[in-house]
């Protein structure tokens, strides 16, 4: 039994790292520049099928480290860096929306088609875009925690592989490069090298060495339009003049991805962007994550009153804090099984300076880290709650249980505790990862890791967020959380 044990063991730590690396820390890091069927069903596991151990399992472990001091950095300098790239200088991108107060009227809410990206081997939530004239779909990665949109393009001077054609803006009538002595320019780095031809070259780092870079431009984007009741007649709308990357040199873990839909604070973000006419609410539903392509979900702009109208909803205020791009609630506690853990209220607290701490809702990252404190406290009230045999010696992901035979696996729930006294609760199968084969569960594990010791930010990922409805009323300044059955909404 000793030999197939320890090849299993290879296995799972190849297959958790491969998830760590698709944690893409999309936090900004160092740049500039459907069927309408009601009802809630719990969330299927997501499960790891024992195939081959991955021969880059010490690469990734090294890049997920880093991701985690990047963060960390990146945060310390939102105060220093941000107005001399001009995101200070209150710019906001040009539209060529002539009349926003008529539009809004008759727009209705904006959608896009969400998907896991677990099929295409990523760890992120892909979203449809429609882009140019005429216009052509790309699926692109769903990222709150940064703020440029960006396609790869042809011709690609460095392009990762992805699933389906390269944007080509010679095929699009509405492609608009944005010039140098343009005012949007100053929204992204300075550090891009000129472009020959006067247009502004940018350049946008993430966390993890992953980067873009090439030209600003202008383009047309097409989204889908609902009234956010029962109609089913589809209808489109062209949104001109958005403000996007043209990627000519994209490297990192993007895998299957054309590019990415930036939903941060910040100025570029899509978002952003679309607020005069859809208004500061967007919402989003992840489905499960072992999902294929074939079951989607929604994402919305604009504030639709029928999802809001769902019972169970919660709402907890968005944190004050100092940070152009990232959304902060204000997290005070933790519950394991009922019990709130001893845990110090500054250990999730925002530091003032704006260099760190508080709690950071991220889409485009898979798993959650929490402060060491808290993380070792979730631990213990795990340990001491479950009854199943611990497993050691398997890395990355502790403490892990032995879950093979049991009819039905009971693990405690998990709740969040705001500082308004609202509460996420979250069942385990959002916390708890599962690895097995083709037949039952055997092994489940804690799926939530520290940050390092030096920083004390804690991030919420999309496993967390699975078949909640999760919607971010800018306008209002809070975050709202339902449970609801993401495939079906």
């Amino acid at each position: 039994m000793a030999g197939p044990r320890s090849f299993v063991v290879v296995i799972v730590v190849g297959l958790l790292l491969r998830l760590l690396a698709a944690s893409a820390w999309s936090l900004d890091r160092l740049g500039g520049a459907g069927c309408d069927r009601a009802g809630v069903a719990p969330t299927p596991p997501l499960r790891f099928h024992l195939r081959r151990p991955s021969e880059e399992a010490a690469e990734s472990a090294a890049r997920d480290r880093l991701r985690l001091q990047t963060v960390h950095r990146s945060l310390g300098q939102t105060r220093g860096t941000r107005k001399k790239r001009g995101l200070g200088l209150g710019l906001v991108p040009r539209r060529a929306m002539a009349q926003e107060k008529e539009e809004k009227e008759e727009s209705g809410l904006a959608m896009a088609r969400l998907e896991s990206g677990v099929s295409l081997g990523s760890g992120e939530y892909m979203a449809d875009v429609f882009v140019g004239t005429p216009a052509r779909h790309f699926s692109v990665i769903l990222d709150t925690g940064s703020d440029l949109n960006w396609l790869q393009c042809a011709p690609c001077d460095d392009c990762f592989e992805q699933h389906g054609p390269l944007y080509d803006p010679a095929l699009s009538s509405s492609y608009q490069p944005v010039r140098c002595d343009d005012p949007l320019c100053a929204l992204v780095s300075s550090s891009a090298p000129r472009s020959g031809n006067g247009s502004c070259a940018y350049a946008y780092s993430y966390g993890d060495r992953s980067n873009t870079s090439g030209d600003l431009a202008l383009e047309t984007f097409t989204v889908n339009l609902t009234a956010g009741g029962a109609e089913t007649r589809p209808r489109q709308r062209r949104v001109e003049g958005v403000v996007f990357g043209c990627g000519r040199r994209n490297r990192g873990l993007f895998r299957g991805a054309g590019g990415l839909l930036g939903l941060g604070r910040g100025p570029l973000s899509f978002f952003s962007q679309l607020r005069p006419v859809y208004g500061g609410v967007f919402s989003y539903c992840f489905v499960p994550r072992d999902s294929d392509l074939s079951v989607s979900s929604r994402l919305v702009f604009g504030e639709d009153r029928r999802l809001l109208a769902r019972p169970g909803f919660n709402f907890t205020a968005f944190a004050a804090n100092k940070s152009d791009t990232f959304y902060y609630v204000d997290v005070r506690g933790v519950k394991v099984g009922g019990r709130l853990l001893d845990v110090a209220p500054e250990v999730w607290a925002l530091r003032a300076d704006g260099g760190g701490g508080g709690t950071i809702l991220d889409s485009g990252s898979t798993l959650s880290y929490l402060p060491e404190q808290a993380y070792r406290a979730i631990q213990r009230a795990v340990l001491e709650q479950v009854r199943y045999p611990v497993v050691e010696g398997l890395p990355v992901l502790s403490p892990c249980f032995d879950v093979a035979g049991a009819a039905r696996v009971e693990l405690p729930d998990l709740v969040i505790v705001f500082a308004d006294g609202a509460e996420w609760r979250v069942p385990h199968d959002n916390y708890f990862v599962t690895l097995g084969g083709e037949g039952e569960a055997e092994v489940v594990c804690l799926a939530m890791l520290p940050t390092p010791t030096s920083s004390s930010f804690a991030i919420l990922g999309n496993y967390l967020q699975q078949n909640f409805l999760v919607v971010y009323d800018v306008d209002r300044s809070r975050l709202g959380i339902a449970p609801a059955d993401c495939a079906h909404l």
